[in-house]
């Protein structure tokens, strides 16, 4: 089964994908996207493919509606497979830091095409890294997800960004930024065009959010000169966050720009990166219980001043990466 159904209480679309109980759950004696397995080729640098057990198709089903309350529709869209490298037992911080501009630079083509369809509102990129967040191959790859529709918490930031800016007249996140750089109390990381900090208002205890100094509202704006910048600042991150407890620290990572074809004017939009991870010590979890999970209120353990500091410390030899 394929379809998308709505929830009149909240306002959200629920993808069903039964196809999904079929994907691989690390598997011991192959990787499906290492070189020569499946259709890909015996050698390759980085490469993005339609994923084999989507949420939503291009081609999606037509499905039946017979009710006006329990409302479905197609899942139509698209879900692709970002493979950052050949290499299986890598990841971000282990990369260069020019495979990781090739790897910005795919996003943004990707970002580009998959918009250009008009059924397409929404591109998601993300990448879940470790077990403890679901990942389900170690092989370094990410995702990308071409919505129908604009997901709940998207709306929620183009709405508050766009009263932000109704009622200041300026960017939150460019606001965000020059305040941040003048409390100086946590920035993690920061280059001439890209700063990485953890947010005053994180919800998770190592919380960390990429902003570009310059206002863009997609990943395809950034120069070139932004791109080398920002694949240094994750590739700093990620390394950071390994080297916080000493352990290959998982996380997830997601993307927001932007959306496409809504007939709007989004110029309030900032494009931003947000890691979050379940981790709150060595070897401890912060888990999403009701509260978090019923509410979106969320109890983070950690201050962020705390965190941020303990991230700062993290040495990342430059030369090393």
């Amino acid at each position: 089964m394929l379809e998308r159904r709505f929830n009149p209480i909240t306002g959200e679309w629920v993808m069903i994908s039964s196809s999904r109980q079929k994907r691989p759950n690390l598997p011991k004696d192959s990787c499906p996207i290492c070189p020569g397995v499946l259709e890909l080729p015996g050698e390759y640098d980085l490469v993005s493919f339609e994923n084999r057990f989507p949420a939503l198709k291009k081609d999606a089903p037509n499905v039946e509606n017979n009710s006006n309350v329990l409302i479905k529709d197609k899942s139509q869209g698209i879900c692709e497979v970002v493979v950052y490298t050949e290499k299986h037992n890598s990841e971000l911080s282990y990369m260069p830091i020019y495979q990781i501009e090739k790897l910005i630079n795919m996003w943004a083509d990707r970002t580009k095409e998959l918009s250009s369809y008009e059924f397409i509102k929404y591109v998601f990129i993300f990448e879940n890294k470790g077990k403890e967040v679901g990942a389900t191959l170690p092989h370094p790859h990410g995702q990308l997800y071409a919505f129908p529709f604009l997901p709940p918490r998207i709306q929620l930031k183009i709405e508050s960004l766009e009263k932000w800016y109704s009622e200041k007249n300026s960017c939150a996140i460019c606001d965000i930024v020059k305040e941040e750089k003048e409390q100086n109390e946590r920035i993690v990381y920061e280059t001439e065009n890209i700063i990485a900090l953890v947010p005053f208002y994180a919800r998770y205890p190592y919380e960390v959010h990429v902003y570009p100094k310059r206002h863009v509202e997609t990943i395809y704006e950034l120069s070139n000169k932004e791109k080398k910048e920002f694949a240094e600042v994750l590739r700093v991150i990620t390394n950071k966050y390994n080297g916080l407890f000493n352990m290959p620290f998982p996380y997830m990572m997601m993307f927001f720009q932007k959306p496409f074809n809504i007939n709007k004017t989004t110029h309030f939009f900032h494009f931003h990166v947000e890691f979050i991870s379940p981790m709150r010590g060595p070897n401890l979890i912060k888990w999403v219980a009701s509260v978090e999970s019923g509410t979106w209120a969320f109890i983070n353990p950690i201050e962020p001043e705390q965190a941020a500091k303990q991230l700062r410390d993290v040495e990342v030899k430059l030369d090393e990466i």
